[in-house]
């Protein structure tokens, strides 16, 4: 690189930033695999996202459309599906007589039904007397009176009807037959981008010929296999062929034809809008295909159970001049389809909010000239960023990258809202992100200095996270001494001397290795500062050299924290043929002092003073009480959010006023009605002990003594009772206990 350009770092930044512009260009426009499909599948989430956001909360069914469903109860009272076409024929009937304009059907009836009537022909064709075979005729005449595929046939030419039908690709023979095309009006020669599907699975002849009317049903996912788009026409063996819903919009709107208009593409044409009425133009893709118009999640549309209709239990003026889209919600039938608003979605429900977008001739659509839009922004935008941003500071960076992408998202989502426009965000967005994360990053190349020194100087004894936070302002952090209100820890490992005897020297340090890294991991997890380590001990403070004013809290979070992991480590250790790891915590509060001290020849931030010293003494006098932590009465106030169980009041060596000490339980969100009741008997029986009421305190330290066998706490309170009734107590006795050792 030339010299010039290491003297210049924006000169380098401008021209990475135009060279990240460049790149995402190539991203939004390259059809190179992986790039492509990455950038359509983040492209579907960006989508799914703002259609999601989009939604009312409240969806309004629309007017004109009602659903029939099969659902569960439908099968409940009809039996399993198919039903006998004789059962849908009094669907139809009713929904005829209920003044229903349109009835499209989600499904497909390709097979005949099996019926009395072919069995009686059957049975005259074994006759070889044709006088016997006669005498079947009268009978015959009346079963197929009363064929089912006849009775269903009768009834759907007695009103509108719209069949549903499937077009697809599989190696299979067709079966049934299709309606006719669908009824175009414009150019349609050589549109070369609408879906060919050369296999069809249709309705019996008798029934399609009744009805006159028929659309696919079939649906094209996506790539992720999420439906987002159908397509209004496929091309079928030549002929182009209507969707479901195009279809019964069609005779709902008494459209004699569908108008299409085209566009030429190089050698080829193209769809760009159809029409259903005069004033009307619905947009399209090339390929006839147009974005879901998803309403909200299911149950968007006025649904009618069938099984209400089959029963005459509904109000007709639900069925009046509404298209009914009759179709299957039942889990048995499966009709469930992925969509960006639910995971499982009634296909029905799909058909009905294409029908809607029909009606209402609104859809969400992505215009042709929506990638070069995107390419123009990415390239005017990100070169703007990329000449600005190097000569800012990190803040002022953060802030205008943040308007302009905020404000880029912001324009979409309004294009969305107010004009159905569907433009991609994915490219555009990761290329103005990527410029400004890189500003950013070259930016704080000058602060890294800083943080290498405050690194030296405290990464020892405080986490990586308080580091990064005391370096957004390193001039407010020193080492020299000042005295703070503060809390510090001591931990110590029980019964060490008997563990170091039992192992050699490489098996202790392991032990040792592997018992300080969770202790230190979760000191520093709860923004504690490691003061040192001596022997098996740990010493840990909160509150310096970042203040903190949960100290306390933290303090007490933290060691039970610690217990937790020694208790894990405890199990691992006996698993491994080690020996039994256990732990005492002390901790107190105070004001203390701290800083930088030492020698000329070694130095270290620690802390000083009677609340530190006292802080040890807890620790030492947990293995006495049977507990694991002991807190003082600062850390108790300081820390109101726990449960404490009042231990002591206790005179620790060295010092000459007494103090009550605690022990922690738990956070008082986890305070349970039992527990409350044991502190309840426990904060009773240590009332009456410091009240000289020795019959009642034996008996409260019995009763817990015998409920919690393994606490030690309550034989202690009972061999001091049995000792003190034998003692002449002074006037000013306060129940305080000397403890002698450290």
């Amino acid at each position: 690189m030339p010299a010039a350009l290491h003297r210049s770092p924006r000169v380098v930044a401008i021209l990475a930033g135009l060279l990240l512009a460049l790149i995402g260009t190539w991203v939004e426009t390259t059809g190179q695999e992986p790039v492509r499909t990455l950038r359509e599948r983040l492209e579907y989430l960006s989508y799914d996202l703002r259609l999601n956001l989009g939604l009312a909360a409240t969806p309004t069914a629309n007017d004109a459309i009602l659903i029939l469903d099969i659902d569960e109860r439908s099968l409940q009272q009809e039996g399993r599906w198919p039903w006998p076409r004789r059962r849908l024929a009094q669907l139809i009937d009713s929904l005829r007589d209920a003044g229903a304009a349109v009835v499209a059907f989600d499904l497909v009836m390709s097979e005949p039904e099996r019926s009395a009537a072919d069995t009686l022909e059957a049975l005259i064709a074994q006759q070889a007397d044709a006088a016997a075979a006669g005498r079947y005729d009268a009978l015959l005449a009346l079963a197929r009176a009363r064929d089912g595929d006849r009775q269903l046939a009768r009834a759907l030419t007695g009103m509108d009807t719209v069949l549903g039908y499937v077009l697809h690709t599989a190696r299979a023979d067709s079966s049934g037959i299709l309606p006719a095309p669908a009824p175009l009006t414009g150019e349609t020669d050589a549109l070369f981008a609408v879906p060919e599907l050369p296999t069809h699975t249709a309705n019996l002849p008798l029934l399609q010929q009744a009805a006159g009317h028929g659309g696919f049903i079939t649906v094209m996912p996506d790539a992720d296999g999420v439906i987002r788009r159908v397509p209004l026409l496929v091309r079928h063996r030549g002929e182009l062929y209507p969707s479901l819903a195009l279809e019964a919009a069609r005779v709902y709107l008494f459209a004699r034809e569908i108008g299409i208009d085209t566009a030429e593409v190089g050698s080829g044409r193209v769809v760009e809008h159809l029409s259903l009425a005069r004033d009307q133009r619905i947009h399209t893709d090339a390929g006839a295909q147009v974005l879901v118009p998803y309403a909200g999640p299911a149950g968007s549309f006025d649904y009618l159970s069938a099984a209400d209709l089959l029963a005459g239990d509904f109000d007709p003026a639900r069925v009046e001049n509404r298209i009914v889209l009759v179709g299957a919600t039942a889990l048995a039938l499966a009709d469930v389809k992925p969509t960006p608003v639910q995971n499982v979605y009634p296909g029905v429900e799909i058909h009905a909010s294409i029908l809607a977008g029909l009606l209402a001739g609104d859809f969400p659509y992505q215009p042709d000239w929506a990638s070069g839009a995107n390419v123009f922004i990415i390239i005017g935008v990100g070169s703007l960023l990329a000449l600005v941003l190097p000569f800012l500071g990190p803040v002022w960076i953060l802030l205008i990258s943040a308007l302009v992408l905020s404000g880029f998202i912001a324009g979409n989502f309004w294009l969305w809202t107010e004009h159905r426009l569907a433009l991609a965000t994915t490219t555009p967005t990761l290329a103005i992100a990527a410029i400004m994360l890189f500003n950013l990053s070259y930016g704080f190349l000058g602060e890294a200095r800083r943080r290498r020194q405050l690194k030296g100087m405290f990464g020892q004894y405080v986490p990586p996270q308080l580091v990064e936070e005391m370096s957004r302002n390193p001039r407010q952090y020193h080492a020299e001494g000042e005295s703070r209100e503060m809390s510090v820890l001591f931990a110590d490992i029980r019964n060490f001397t008997t563990i170091s005897e039992s192992l050699g020297a490489g098996e202790l340090k392991d032990l040792l290795n592997r018992f300080f890294t969770p202790m230190t991991e979760t000191i520093f997890h709860h923004r504690g500062t490691i003061d040192k380590y001596v022997g098996d001990m740990i010493m840990a403070f909160w509150g310096a050299p970042l203040h903190d004013a949960r100290h306390a809290g933290h303090a007490i979070e933290g060691a039970l924290g610690m217990l937790a992991a020694a208790d894990r480590l405890r199990e691992q250790f006996l698993a491994e043929g080690l020996p039994e790891i256990n732990i005492g915590i002390g901790i107190n509060s105070g004001v203390m002092n701290v800083g930088d001290m030492g020698s000329q020849y070694r130095r270290a931030y620690t802390v000083l003073g009677d609340a530190v010293n006292l802080a040890s003494r807890l620790e030492g006098v947990t293995k006495y009480y049977g507990v694991r932590l002991v807190v003082g009465e600062r850390t108790r106030e300081l820390a109101p959010d726990f449960v404490y169980r009042t231990l002591d009041r206790v005179r620790v060596k060295g010092k000459r006023q007494g103090v009550t000490v605690y022990e922690p339980l738990c956070a008082q969100t986890e305070l349970t009605p039992e527990m409350h009741a044991w502190l309840q008997r426990h904060d009773a029986a240590l009332a009456a002990f410091w009240n000289q009421d020795w019959e009642t305190a034996e008996g409260g330290f019995h009763g817990l003594a015998a409920e919690r066998p393994q606490d030690r706490l309550y034989g202690l309170y009972l061999e001091r009772i049995e000792q003190l009734r034998r003692r002449e107590l002074p006037l000013d006795w306060d129940g305080v206990f000397e403890r002698r050792e450290k």
